[in-house]
């Protein structure tokens, strides 16, 4: 049994042996891109350590009055602390209060469970309070962060956790997870399997939430009439997106993608493309614009990004991309 996950066996196994062998860490670091089932091994993992009637060691049965309240993030034992909202602050109160609750024995389970989703927004006040839960952990609680990279998190942190990086799948092993598991038609799987990039998570979001996937096709849109504007109109394009905080991250993580499938066009890579909807626009770039114009856009649009996450003024960061922007000023 893999956790009814949907890949990560790897990850899952290690976890097991932990519970089997009461060798269980008293804090996980999983890392990886969003989407790509951080939280979903957060939440087995909490289930497999509480449950009260596992139908293995390390098995939980996933459908007990434990494992259904955890599913659903509402167990007296388990804590889950995050910014109000994505892209936002994870703040130092939330890792006080948090703590002052791990002081307590569990009220019915074996193990108290914290997870920190997305760690990498918490200020530095959150992290320096989270390093002093880490170094004085109490007994019978399992602390579990995620967060996309371990290098976007403190280092004395990173070393207290046992990190599990977790990747993307192969798209054609997403795409049957979700023909099997969700009974999603072959052609919508094979279509969301690619978009996610092999992130099983953002594909079933994409397929619960229809106006993410039209959202999505709204910003590659956007995109493509940005490179037919001038520069005036750019610079309205940059202004507009800037108050968009909650979102930017995603609408740019879309465009980057469409300019790494340019590049791969380019190239003349073998490698499927993330958004095969859109194979005759990514054509048509790759035959306007050379390799080294696709090369530049992808790393123009990554430095717009980590400047962004850096708390760089928004807007200057776009005025800028929006000026590397090949096409009509």
């Amino acid at each position: 049994m893999n956790w009814d996950i949907l890949g990560h066996e790897w990850a899952v196994q290690l976890l097991k042996g932990h519970i089997q062998r009461d060798r269980v860490r008293h804090a996980y670091l999983f890392c990886g891109p969003m989407g790509v089932g951080r939280r979903t091994l957060a939440l087995r993992l909490a289930q497999a350590l509480n449950c009260p009637q596992p139908t293995a060691p390390g098995e939980p049965c996933r459908t007990c009055r434990t494992c259904t309240q955890i599913e659903r993030m509402q167990h007296p034992d388990l804590s889950i602390v995050q910014a109000e909202k994505q892209g936002g602050v994870l703040k130092v109160d939330q890792i006080r209060e948090l703590g002052r609750g791990l002081g307590l024995a569990p009220y019915e389970g074996r193990y108290k469970v914290a997870i920190l989703l997305r760690f990498e927004e918490a200020n530095d006040n959150a992290s320096n309070a989270l390093l002093k839960t880490l170094e004085e952990p109490a007994p019978k609680v399992v602390l579990v962060v995620t967060a996309e990279s371990a290098e976007s998190l403190l280092p004395t942190i990173v070393s207290r956790c046992e990190v599990m990086r977790l990747r993307p799948l192969q798209v054609d092993q997403v795409s049957r997870g979700l023909q099997t598991n969700w009974d999603l038609p072959p052609d919508q799987a094979q279509l969301l399997a690619h978009i996610s990039g092999g992130r099983p998570g953002y594909a079933l979001t994409l397929h619960r939430d229809p106006d993410r996937m039209k959202l999505r096709g709204d910003w590659l849109d956007e995109h493509a009439a940005l490179l037919e504007n001038n520069c005036v109109q750019r610079f309205k394009t940059a202004d507009k997106l800037a108050k968009k905080k909650d979102i930017l991250h995603l609408e740019l993580s879309v465009w980057l993608s469409l300019w790494r499938d340019v590049l791969l066009q380019a190239a003349g890579a073998s490698i499927p493309l993330v958004n095969p909807d859109r194979s005759e626009d990514i054509k048509n770039l790759a035959s306007e614009y050379d390799l080294n114009t696709a090369q530049d856009m992808v790393s123009n649009i990554e430095r717009t990004m980590d400047l962004i996450d850096r708390n760089v003024n928004p807007r200057l960061a776009l005025e800028v991309l929006m000026l590397d922007l090949p096409g009509t000023l």
